[in-house]
């Protein structure tokens, strides 16, 4: 390409021949070369290699510790981790229904069939005691009311879990027949009522004979002096307050030093009414106190459930 040669600055020719270095020359047609790529920055990719690995290696460790420690509690309580097997199931069924199970034909839901229900019987014209007109004893737990009394009859103030079946008797009437009789303690004559598990879960019936005589049983060998002799005189299937139940009616005979008392006359009577927990009325009269052993039989009676 033409290249403009400049003149001297003095206005002399050029000589001929006379030779000129080149100027700087744009390249023409050619896209520029691109920059080269910024260096990488220190270290590359290392530090986050570094940190992936720190995280690894501490979760690693937290496993093993937790591994370390299982074992070292299951060797500590003499257990195989690898063959034991978890122990048999604790039965949590209450005493009554552990032991009074149902027969395998029972049909749930189905009341236990019961003698029909007795007369009503007389109360004595005059005498301590009376019943009241119209009141009545409730035990909402128990799922029962029958009669109140008067004097010397008061109300029961207290909780009573008697006997091994721990009966909680929490509703009722008595009357202190015999104070500190053997230096601290009191005799009663009772009316009580308390609500017991007899069925299995949530079931709504029970073996009405079986659980009556334990608790019966229960009232005789746990409630009174040992050894007594027993008098039997009701022991059986009953409808009471048009429920079906089991009744125990007896005397008992006994001796303790500083007790007046040697004999009593009691009733036990265990009641369905419909739920899982059995109604229990208890009804105990001493000896020294014969003219209320009418009582016993009217109280039994006026039971009426709800």
């Amino acid at each position: 390409m033409p290249v403009n040669v400049p003149r001297p600055k003095d206005g002399s020719q050029v000589p001929p021949g006379a030779s000129w270095g080149a100027g700087a020359v744009t390249r023409i047609g050619l896209p520029p070369t691109p920059p080269d790529p910024p260096p990488a920055p220190p270290g590359g990719t290392g530090g986050r290699d570094r940190r992936l690995w720190w995280f690894v290696g501490a979760a690693g460790s937290v496993l093993v510790i937790g591994l370390v420690v299982v074992l070292g509690l299951t060797v500590s309580d003499g257990v195989d981790p690898l063959w034991s097997r978890p122990d048999a199931a604790t039965d949590v069924r209450p005493p009554l229904a552990r032991r009074c199970p149902l027969p395998g034909s029972a049909v749930p839901g189905t009341p236990t069939p019961a003698n029909p229900e007795p007369a009503t019987p007389v109360v004595p014209p005059a005498g301590p005691g009376q019943p009241l007109r119209g009141g009545r004893t409730v035990d909402p737990d128990a799922g029962i009311s029958y009669a109140t009394y008067g004097a010397p009859w008061e109300p029961w103030r207290a909780v009573w879990s008697a006997g091994s079946l721990e009966v909680p008797y929490k509703v009722g009437q008595h009357f202190v027949t015999e104070s500190a009789y053997d230096g601290f303690s009191d005799y009663h004559a009772s009316i009580l009522s308390a609500a017991v598990p007899a069925a299995e879960n949530d079931a709504l019936t029970f073996d009405i004979e079986c659980v009556g005589r334990q608790v019966a049983d229960d009232v005789r060998t746990e409630y009174y002096p040992q050894p007594n002799r027993m008098e039997s005189i009701r022991n059986e299937r009953a409808t009471v307050g048009g429920r079906p139940a089991w009744v125990s009616v007896f005397r008992l005979h006994f001796s303790r030093p500083g007790l007046r008392a040697t004999d009593e006359l009691a009733a036990v009577a265990c009641i369905d009414v419909g739920r899982s927990t059995a109604a229990i009325l208890y009804i105990s009269v001493p000896g020294t106190h014969r003219e209320l052993d009418w009582v016993v039989e009217h109280a039994l009676a006026s039971v009426r459930p709800g």
